[in-house]
């Protein structure tokens, strides 16, 4: 299995490295394995949806 980097993946998805690290460190990335200090992520791996809210408003639960 061949692993790229943050800064490869950050090219190919058009993301920044700093939302890959915490993608991965989420573990929504599948696959990624951290060595040491840096993540390895599978060269095959899909850009995971992003969950953020986009709107600005938050739901709140009724209580």
């Amino acid at each position: 299995m061949e692993y790229i980097s943050i800064k490869q993946a950050s090219e190919k998805w058009g993301i920044t490295k700093r939302r890959i690290q915490v993608l991965c460190a989420e573990g929504r990335i599948e696959g990624a394995t951290k060595i040491g200090s840096f993540w390895a992520i599978p060269s095959e791996a899909v850009k995971p949806s992003d969950m953020r809210i986009k709107s600005g408003k938050y739901v709140k639960e009724k209580e």
